[in-house]
């Protein structure tokens, strides 16, 4: 379940050319279970109405700030006091002066006075508008008042110049959105380091050994403890997944070097959540020349060498150890004899054929005082939590 799952969300929308992507950014904060009011200045009318909005929220889309009141709804008041977090995107340059200035001559600015919610702010304008020292001066004032700023990214702007100004994708708001919402939860203060993904053996330059894992699951860790307030360090193997919000990503390719990655990671880290799929052995040589067929025959003979255990090799005192069993067979005989070997606090243990490539996961949890808990087949990202949460017993003592 997301952390968006029953929260409350002001979406301010301003005029805008990126307004269009902000009817997205509601979809997707409802798709995660956000209750979401939507609020559209004057401007940001001409570019878009409110027929689609309501569709997307099943709800009023605001606009006046004369809007009536009854004994149920006191317009911008309870607009600001019952929302969990007020998103302003795109946020315009008069937007943005008049919220750092404290002016209210709308809905939206009126809302934002009248709320205690943390603020999200989405900038998009030209690159010599965000640049201008008064819009940088007005951004730190929302800043040192606890507000958070989303991009702008680098591309090509309305005016079709190449510059910095566009408006941040809806994935990366809601990104952010999530991290504000879970900032104060039970990992706040706490550094996790998780691995996710394969590992590539090079053969050749290019040819490697290596396996069918996604790197959904680890990625889904890395997400959920970003949800619960924790500064997070991915050290991630090749893989298409975009990369949580506020997430510190480290990418390898072989074991040796994600072992490297998580030797230093892990100075100064509470805990270590090893959920990639390592390859177990290397060439022993790296060819420098592509293999040819044609000059080795029918067969291929392959010299392999073990590479290192990282898990394993690494820890210091309170350092906590969740180690990924991904097994064909025995699947608790193999991860208490892991969890012993390697000296774990936690064993998570799965069917490979099942997992790998799967978006969902059946997992039994194999704890060092012998306690078995085998959970139900659910998504990755419910099994996160549910580690997660684990952690924060285990950080809890």
């Amino acid at each position: 379940m997301s952390i968006l799952r029953g929260a409350r969300i002001l979406l301010g929308i301003t005029g805008g050319v990126a307004a269009h992507k902000s009817v997205d950014l509601a979809s997707k904060l409802v798709q995660q279970g956000a209750t979401v009011d939507v609020v559209l200045t004057d401007a940001a009318r001409n570019f878009l109405g409110p027929a689609g909005l309501q569709a997307i929220t099943r709800r009023p889309v605001y606009g006046s700030v004369f809007e009536p009141w009854t004994a149920d709804f006191a317009g911008h008041i309870t607009l600001g006091e019952e929302s969990d977090l007020l998103i302003v995107a795109p946020a315009t340059v008069n937007v943005v002066a008049e919220l750092a200035l404290g002016l209210a001559p709308d809905m939206l600015t009126t809302a934002a006075l009248a709320s205690t919610a943390p603020l999200l702010i989405a900038p998009a304008m030209e690159d010599t508008m965000f640049r201008h020292p008064a819009m940088q001066q007005n951004l730190e004032t929302l800043r040192a008042r606890g507000a958070m700023v989303v991009g702008p990214e680098s591309g090509r702007l309305a005016s079709g110049e190449q510059g910095i100004g566009r408006m941040s994708e809806p994935a990366t708001i809601v990104g952010a959105a999530r991290k504000i919402l879970g900032r104060n939860g039970i990992l706040q203060g706490r550094r996790i380091v998780v691995t996710a993904g394969g590992t590539r053996e090079a053969l050749d330059p290019v040819r490697y050994l290596g396996n069918r894992s996604t790197g959904l699951m680890g990625y889904a860790i890395a997400q959920s403890a970003i949800d619960a307030g924790a500064a997070v360090t991915l050290v991630s193997g090749p893989t298409s997944l975009d990369t949580p919000y506020g997430a510190e990503r480290i990418d390898v390719q072989t074991a040796v070097e994600m072992k490297e990655a998580v030797t230093e990671a892990v100075n100064g880290a509470d805990v270590i959540i090893m959920s990639a799929a390592v390859a177990d052995y290397r060439p022993n040589a790296v060819r420098s020349e592509k293999i040819k067929k044609s000059e080795l025959g029918a067969t291929l003979s392959l010299d392999l060498v073990t590479n290192p255990d990282i898990i394993a090799s690494i820890g210091h005192d309170g350092l906590i150890k969740i180690g990924f069993a991904a097994e064909t067979s025995n699947l608790v005989e193999h991860a208490q004899r892991k969890l012993r070997e390697k000296g774990l606090h936690l064993v998570v243990a799965n069917n490979a054929e099942q997992a790998i490539g799967s978006r969902d996961n059946q997992v039994t949890l194999v704890w060092p005082n012998g306690d078995v808990d085998q959970l139900p087949l659910m998504p990755k990202s419910d099994v996160a939590e549910l580690v997660i949460e684990r952690v924060g017993t285990l950080l809890a003592g």
